[in-house]
């Protein structure tokens, strides 16, 4: 981007630069704002320019992240476009994207204050209460105490003063959030629909551009100073600027022909020079406008379980402290030593050996497999003593059973006999074939039992893997909780441009948001609301700036990006009427698989 270059010497002899930029390096960064305001312009001190624009880099780029420019220009037609391809983009271009960039900063930061004070507006009674004792900081939180009881003490309600106090407050910063992103919002549909208008003079030659932004830019800053003046005079934007209490003016910048003899290098230098001065101005007064107004920082809010938290963190640290070594105790070794066991008791019991038996099961099978082969020929060994009892047992009681007679077959006829011996139990014990009958028995029930114990241990080792991935399932539980928790954080400031559901989700979210901003700004036009017409485009303008760099990226990975940036650059345009927006915004919505709400 460009920097600011030297301003122009209108009053007064410069003073030495040498001794200025000491001073402006002891200047803190609450005062730069201010001391920039109140230099003397100097011509020829390159070096002070340097410093002066390191200084500002170094304190003003310190009060908020600056976001990159994303939408493009309405001049960014195929001829702006292979100008910047080729490198020969005029300054114009350079300081628009400038002071766009900064609007939409300037818009993002209100952005994120205002539906904190929305949701403490639409708060029930409870939570306004407990938003201003508990989540206004600890000074605040004495104060309101102090409030209290002084109240309670003359019987008065603290209640009613301190539901009273909410609403003040919150309608206070609510209205002068609104009034700031009312002037900004229209501040920046000025400055597209200038642009638009006055595209041709932009894409000329260096000095007829600048000449053009320099009359855009008067048009339009002019418009800002007497918005903030309206605002400010109606009591609904009172402010206090650089710690008195002043209006917000800018320079004009010289209209001057190009054509003319008083056009030269070094006007359009310091004219350059009071844009950014211009540009800095709004800069530091929306800045001290967002110091009193804006979102409480975290700390603030929480203050309270923060320090619930410091002061059991160091209760639990004395406590460690008074039965560590330091004070003559071994009872903390004696617990980390006990940790120590059981972490690596965990270990061996749910991690080591059950990969150990994973790994064996998957690479030691043919070697279990030969095992179960021997004990089926022990099973058969077994099974064929078997047959050879039953066939000599019919051959002793003069049974003749088939040639290809079975096992089963024979049991039968050993049954029988066994039935008709069991009638006489002692007499056949020792003269029959009783005691012959009950070895086979016996002989049958071993066979059964090493049947059973074999598909038993075929059952146990075809489930063994499934066994050892039950052991491991404690250890794969906590590391996939830990991914999940690293994930959370590695993911927790993309927003709308990271990956998954949610952000898909909220691109989707912007989409109607853009489609929401269009239908009310055709209704403004309906109703001849110029002024709130602008407004809701500016901020339609910030929302496909939002949309745009969530998606850039996503549609970059596919062949949708041109597609979908002519699309959005269609949206930005001024003179594109709001039907053929709204028929192009469902386009967007439905035939692009970078901004679905869910993947296809």
């Amino acid at each position: 981007m460009a920097t600011s270059p030297p301003r122009s010497p209108n009053s007064g002899d410069p003073p030495q630069a040498g001794n200025l930029a000491v001073a402006l390096g002891a200047v803190p960064a609450r005062g730069w704002s201010s001391l920039v305001a109140r230099l003397p312009p100097l011509a020829d001190s390159l070096l002070l320019a340097a410093v002066a624009g390191l200084l500002r880099r170094l304190y003003v780029g310190r009060k908020r992240r600056r976001r990159r420019p994303a939408l493009p220009l309405p001049i960014y037609d195929d001829a702006g476009s292979s100008a910047r391809i080729a490198g020969q983009m005029p300054k114009a271009f350079a300081i628009l994207e400038d002071i766009v960039q900064h609007t939409m900063s300037n818009l993002h930061t209100i952005q994120k204050s205002l539906p904190y004070w929305k949701s403490r507006a639409e708060g029930s009674n409870s939570h306004k209460m407990y938003f201003m004792v508990f989540e206004r900081g600890p000074r605040a939180f004495v104060e309101a105490t102090c409030q209290t009881l002084t109240r309670l003490r003359s019987n008065e309600s603290p209640s009613k003063y301190l539901l009273d106090s909410a609403s003040d407050m919150v309608s206070t910063k609510l209205a002068v959030l609104t009034s700031m992103q009312h002037c900004l919002a229209v501040f920046l549909a000025e400055v597209y629909s200038e642009v638009d208008n006055r595209r041709e003079g932009l894409t000329e030659s260096s000095d007829k551009s600048l000449h053009t932004l320099f009359v855009i830019l008067n048009t339009v800053f002019s418009k800002l100073e007497a918005s903030i003046r309206n605002a400010t005079e109606g009591q609904t934007l009172l402010f206090t600027h650089d710690g008195n209490s002043s209006q917000l003016i800018f320079e004009r910048l010289p209209e001057v022909d190009v054509e003319s003899p008083q056009w030269t290098e070094a006007l359009s230098t310091d004219a350059i020079a009071m844009v950014y001065q211009n540009l800095q101005k709004l800069d530091s007064f929306v800045f001290s406008q967002l110091s009193r107004h804006k979102k409480p920082r975290s700390m603030t809010i929480y203050w309270l379980p923060y320090t619930c938290g410091a002061i059991g963190l160091s209760a639990c640290s004395l406590w460690l402290l008074r039965h560590s070594s330091l004070m003559g105790s071994s009872d903390l070794d004696n617990w980390i030593q006990d940790a120590k066991e059981s972490v690596v008791g965990f270990w061996d019991e749910h991690v080591e050996r059950p990969v150990i038996s994973i790994r064996d099961e998957l690479f030691e099978t043919f070697k279990r497999t030969d095992k179960r082969v021997m004990e089926k020929e022990e099973v058969q060994l077994t099974e064929e003593t078997l047959h050879r009892m039953l066939v000599a047992f019919c051959e002793q009681t003069k049974f003749k059973p088939p040639q290809d007679a079975s096992s089963q077959e024979l049991l039968e006829i050993v049954t029988r006999r066994y039935e008709m011996e069991s009638a006489h139990p002692i007499w056949n014990l020792f003269g029959g074939e009783l005691a012959v009958a009950m070895l086979i028995q016996v002989q049958k029930l071993k066979l059964d039992l090493q049947e059973a114990m074999l598909e038993l241990d075929q059952i146990l080792k075809a489930n063994e893997i499934n066994f050892a991935i039950l052991a491991a399932l404690p250890a794969f539980g906590l590391s996939l909780l830990l991914l999940i928790v690293v994930r959370a954080w590695a993911m927790h400031d993309q927003g709308a441009e990271g990956r998954g559901r949610i952000a898909r989700h909220q691109r989707w979210q912007l989409l109607i948001e853009v489609e929401e901003r269009l239908e009310e700004f055709k209704e403004c036009m309906t109703k001849e609301m110029e002024e709130e017409a602008l407004c809701k485009y500016g901020l339609t303008l910030y929302t496909l700036d939002r949309l745009y760099k969530a998606v850039e990226l996503h549609a970059k990975k596919t062949t949708e990006w041109s597609s979908v940036r002519q699309k959005m650059f269609k949206l930005a345009k001024p003179n594109v009427g709001v039907s053929d927006k709204l028929d192009v915004l469902q386009g967007l919505k439905w035939n692009y698989a970078c901004l679905r709400p869910y993947l296809s």
